[in-house]
């Protein structure tokens, strides 16, 4: 009987040991970082030489009718808009399309670059992310604000990031992370409001841009060399093109997604919208799975 006891014990020390293993996370809103990514060479200093990679994504074929968004759920949402409001899933503008992560996508070898110590801003504003798809380097600041009079959750879904999940009523104070592994792209959800949706791109460099109205993008500063060029969007996946940029050249690169391409996939993150998970201290978070 005894030696049972003891059997059962190490199974739930056992079970109790897996589960606080998978479930990470921390208090008070403060996360386990996932193991740092490490570069090898040293920090790049400019030599005069760099050049510029610029050019347009434009769109062919008649863009698709993005879904309508019903914000009637939460009144403070929907107050903040007036007529009907549409996902940011494919804006198109005179053929040209918006939200195109572009980005050096390989290249620049063992190059190390330095994190810039200017914040990048992700803002909840009429419960819509914004911006909609942003980059932002390696270790550098992310910063989560809200402009709503209503309580959001911000949850990115990484595959080699750490997965946090933080409430953060109105008037709350910033919430503060970082990414420290190279990926493109994280998508970000709410778990209060379902139909917010960001998408982040995240890179041990400096060269990225996000697609305006105009379709246009610039990367300056690019040190000499061969690279791959992408272009990703989240509906019509990701497109690529290589390059060869010379000394204080400007090079121009043009990208066309066209209508009939969209994957027969959902997009990169369209995942199952969990309840939140309320603590009595105003927030939640949790690791992976």
């Amino acid at each position: 009987m005894e030696s049972k006891k003891r059997f059962y014990s190490l199974l739930l020390l056992i079970f109790l040991l897996a589960l606080s293993v998978s479930c990470g996370g921390g208090q008070n809103g403060a996360s386990k970082e996932a193991e740092p990514q490490q570069t090898t060479g040293p920090v790049y200093t400019p030599t005069g030489d760099e050049g510029t990679v610029a050019g347009k994504v434009a769109f062919e074929g008649t863009p698709p009718a993005n879904p309508k968004l019903n914000m009637d759920a939460d009144a403070v949402c929907a107050r903040k808009h007036t007529g009907t409001v549409t996902a940011e899933e494919v804006l198109v503008s005179d053929g040209k399309l918006q939200n195109v992560f572009v980005y050096i996508k390989d290249g620049l070898g063992n190059k190390s670059f330095a994190v810039p110590q200017q914040e990048v801003v992700l803002d909840q504003n009429g419960c819509m992310y914004v911006p909609h798809v942003l980059g932002i380097q390696r270790n550098q600041n992310l910063k989560v604000t809200t402009s709503d009079d209503t309580t959001h959750n911000i949850h990115p879904l990484p595959k080699k990031n750490l997965e946090w999940n933080v409430n953060q009523p109105p008037k709350a104070d910033p919430i503060i992370r970082k990414f420290n592994q190279e990926e493109v792209m994280i998508p970000v959800k709410c778990n209060q409001h379902p139909w917010m949706k960001a998408y982040i791109g995240v890179l041990s460099h400096p060269f990225y841009a996000v697609t305006g109205k105009d379709g246009s993008f610039e990367l300056k500063g690019v040190p000499p060399g061969e690279y791959t060029i992408g272009a990703w969007h989240e509906k019509y996946g990701e497109k690529t093109q290589k390059i060869t940029v010379g000394a204080k050249e400007s090079k121009t690169v043009d990208f066309t997604f066209k209508a009939d391409e969209a994957p027969a996939s959902p997009p990169l993150g369209a995942p199952l919208i969990l309840p939140s998970l309320q603590s009595a201290g105003g927030h939640s978070e949790h690791g992976k799975h």
